[in-house]
C-alpha cells in the first residue's frame, strides 16, 4: 500500500481551517495553491496555506486520521497546528 499525509490548510488570515488526505503531500498542495477546480471549498474560501502535516506509511492510516481530526471541535485542531507550528507559518516552502 502507498504512504499518505494528512493536512491542514488555511488563509492568510488564519480563520477558516480546510482537512485534507492525499497520497502526494508536495502535488496536492500546488493543486491548492493554483486553484484548478474554481467552484472547491479551499478555493471560494482561498485555502492555500499549509499550517500542519502528518506523515503514514499507509494512505489507510492518514484517511482514519483524517476522520478523526474532523471529529474534533476547533479548538481541538488549533492546539495541534500550534504544538508543531505556534507561529501558523507556511510549511510548503520548508
Amino acid at each position: 500500500m502507498k504512504p499518505g499525509f494528512v493536512y491542514i490548510l488555511t488563509n492568510k488570515n488564519n480563520t477558516t481551517l480546510y482537512i485534507g488526505v492525499t497520497a502526494n503531500l508536495e502535488q496536492r498542495i500546488k493543486q491548492h495553491k493554483a486553484k484548478i477546480d474554481k467552484k472547491s471549498f479551499t478555493a471560494r474560501y482561498n485555502l492555500d496555506k499549509l499550517v500542519y502535516f502528518e506523515s503514514f506509511q499507509m494512505i489507510g492510516d492518514a484517511i482514519a486520521r483524517e476522520k478523526q481530526l474532523k471529529a474534533g471541535n476547533r479548538a481541538r485542531k488549533i492546539a495541534l497546528i500550534e504544538s508543531i507550528n505556534p507561529e501558523w507559518e507556511e510549511l510548503y516552502y520548508e
